[in-house]
Formats: structure tokens, sequence, C-alpha cells
């Protein structure tokens, strides 16, 4: 399989050089060359997760040093739960918990996955790679969990100051080692900003290899790209019927996982994709005028992206707007919205959402009885609620119990460096 820009089709990589580079040349985004087509028969006798993913991942390995491993990688990478949970509801609507990784988040498999190649390309290498990562929040933590004492391997996190929950930052700060965390005087924006900045440098790409964590890194979407499979698989050897999803969604890389799946052949319906008051996808395909603003911020931090890097891997595939518009639909949901969410279904369904969810959870109570009832529907729950206690539990009236790896997470010690969001800042700092 070769990958190739999003803005060059000659500019070009194997899987391997994908990973490695995170970004392509000229900036642009890596992404496959061709989609293979899959059916549904060709998961026969592959239930869970791990023997469904070395089966859709094995074209997109073929032909790369890493394909001998892919059973190893995967194993290594998804040794947690993934459960799909039925809501208590009157139509076919379930959970896709995603937040029994390390880190409590669904960062974790992307991360883990990335994570579990990177240090089979690094052995026996002279050079040191670096990994930078902006996060809004979760993505950080379950990178450094994921690299975290790696030989060879060096992490940088970028992280928007006062902009995620407490919880988030400690999981950010607490690593130490081969981890280096930088709370940046700015937004999420601005920490991406910084790390395409850094990888144009000539200056700093001479001086140190360096290679990206976050879904701009195609090894972060195909892993994601699995548990959609996964999902589908079981809403329809169940119903019969393709299943939707409905995505909380912030730089969109968990949404063209989803849209990748669906791609290659799988039973994968409507795509509802949930912002909270950063409008800028919503807008773009209600009016086809795409503009990138500054975010804000809200409850749902993970979400608070204005200008999502992986819309221009969704606009390859679907260049015109309309395109697009036809192809996945989204709404924008208010904070307001999220705590009345978590008030409610904590009572009526037993369910505690975290805020990201929260906005999943809405747009399902939105639809119309009809839409509603031509599920199945599986709303995506991208992280556990304790990592949100400060939002989560007024709401609820009670005390939430943390899970055990996070709370272990929680009681290591902070190590960070305040920077200024300059690439100069940023470059002085590196490892």
């Amino acid at each position: 399989m070769i990958f190739h820009s999003t803005r060059d089709k000659s500019l070009t990589a194997t899987l391997s050089q994908a990973l490695q580079r995170g970004l392509a040349p000229d900036g642009g985004l890596y992404v496959p060359a061709r989609f293979p087509a899959m059916t549904v028969a060709d998961f026969d006798g592959r239930e869970s997760l791990a023997a469904v993913a070395p089966r859709f991942l094995a074209p997109f390995f073929e032909g790369d040093p890493l394909a001998p491993e892919l059973d190893a990688i995967v194993a290594e990478a998804f040794n947690f739960p993934v459960p799909i949970v039925p809501l208590k509801t009157v139509d076919d609507a379930s959970v896709l918990e995603l937040f029994h990784g390390p880190t409590s988040a669904f960062k974790d498999f992307g991360a883990r996955f990335l994570a579990a190649c990177m240090g089979r390309l690094t052995r026996g290498s002279t050079r040191t790679l670096t990994i930078l990562v902006a996060t809004s929040g979760d993505t950080g933590g379950a990178v450094a969990a994921a690299f975290h004492g790696r030989p060879g391997i060096e992490v940088v996190v970028l992280y928007p100051r006062g902009l995620v929950s407490p919880r988030q930052e400690l999981q950010l700060t607490c690593w130490g080692g081969n981890v280096r965390s930088l709370s940046v005087a700015g937004t999420f924006d601005d920490c991406q900003r910084l790390v395409k900045a850094a990888f144009a440098d000539p200056a700093l790409a001479a001086q140190r290899e360096l290679s990206s964590a976050n879904s701009i890194n195609v090894g972060r979407l195909l892993p994601q790209a699995c548990y959609y499979v996964y999902a589908s698989l079981e809403g329809f050897r169940r119903t019969g019927k393709k299943v939707n999803f409905i995505i909380p969604s912030g730089n969109l890389g968990n949404v063209l996982a989803c849209v990748w799946a669906r791609r290659v052949g799988l039973p994968i319906g409507e795509l509802l994709l949930t912002f909270n008051a950063n409008r800028t996808v919503p807008d773009y395909l209600a009016n086809g005028d795409w503009q990138p603003r500054p975010s804000v911020a809200t409850l749902a931090s993970a979400m608070d992206v204005g200008n999502p890097s992986n819309m221009e891997r969704l606009r390859y595939l679907h260049p015109q707007w309309q395109e697009l518009a036809a192809a996945v639909s989204a709404v924008s949901i208010s904070d307001e919205q999220i705590r009345q969410r978590i008030r409610t279904d904590d009572v009526a369904l037993g369910e505690v959402w975290c805020p990201h969810t929260a906005t999943a959870a809405e747009a399902y109570a939105q639809l119309a009885p009809a839409r509603r009832a031509a599920g199945p529907w599986v709303l995506v729950s991208t992280a556990h609620p304790a990592k949100f206690p400060e939002t989560v539990e007024p709401l609820i009236g009670r005390t939430l119990p943390v899970p055990p790896a996070l709370a272990r997470l929680l009681e290591l010690p902070r190590q960070v460096t305040e920077v200024p969001a300059t690439l100069e800042a940023l470059a002085a700092l590196l490892p």
C-alpha cells in the first residue's frame, strides 16, 4: 500500500515512512492511494476487536516492513475491553465505550497502536525520534502513556494553558523521563500551529528526526477505524441493517476513521457529528463557506478546535461541499444542553456521560422519532466521566469512582514547562 499527500499525489510514502514523517513534505496529510474493497463475509468467524483489526488493517500494511508484525502490534495495542452497551431506550441504540484503556479515553487506541509501530521502526536506530503532539485534552495523555519509557523515542506534549480539565492536565504532566510537557500560552489551535511549523522548519528538520502522534499521523487513524469496523459488524450481524454512528468531534480524526471504514465497504450508514460551540464544521456543511476561526472554551474541552486538521482529508475525499454534506451531518451542542443531558440521562437511563459523550447523547435525543427508529444507532463514548469531576459530579449529586489506572496517574507529581506560543520558544526547548 502506498500513501500520498492530500496536496500532491506525486509525494508518496510507504506506511512506515508515513508513520515516521507524520506530515508529507509539502505540509499535506497522508492518505491511502486506494481503498481496498471489503465485505461482511471477509470477517466471518471474527467476533472480537482483536480478531477483526488484523483483517481490516492487512491491506494497508501489505508490502510494508511492519506487515509481518501486524498481529503482534494489534495484540500489544488493543489489550483492554471495548464494550458495546445497549441503552435503555425503546429504539435500537447502544454506546460504544472507548474509555477502558490506560488513560480512560478513546485516544488510547491510536496512541498505543502508533507506539507499538514506532517502537519496532526505531529498533537499532542511532538517532532519537522526537514525537511532537498538540493536545486539547486527551490526546497528549494517551500519547505520553503509550510512549513513556520507550528507548530511542522522546515525546513533547503541547497543551493550551488553562483550557484543559484539571485531571486532564495531571495526566499530561505526570510523566517525566522521555516525556516533556509544555503548557502553551494560547489555544489548541496555537499548539497545533506550532507542531506544523516545526515540521516545516528546515533547521529543525536538519537537527533532529521529527514525527507526530496527533491525528494528522495516519498511524492514529487506521487503528481507530478498527473499532468502527467491529461495532458495525456487531450491529449488522444482529439486525441485518447498516449501523449509524453519532460521533463527538473536534480535530475530526475520529470522524475520518469512521469515514474510511465506511469507504472500504463496512455496513455503516449515517454519520452524525456533534460539536460544541466551535461551529466551524457545522457552518461549513450548512453553507459551503469554509471559515476556520479561533477556538472558544467549552465544557467539552477536547472538542475545542476552530481549525480541524482532518478537514483537509475529508475535503480530499469529498471535494465539493454538497458531496461532503451528503456524506456526514453535524449539530452544535451548547454547554447548557450538555449540563442538562448529563442530569437527564443519569436519572432516565442510569448513564453518566463525560461532557463530550453528552453531546452525542443530546444529538440522539434530538433525532426525529422516525429517524431514531431507523437504527441501529451507536453513540460513541470518548472518555470516562471521572476525568471531568468538576463538571459532572455537581450535576449528578455524587462522587464518581475513579478507574484504577487513572487513579494511579493522578498521584504522580507534575513536571511542566510554561512557554509562549512561538516556534522559537518550542525550538529552544526541544530535547
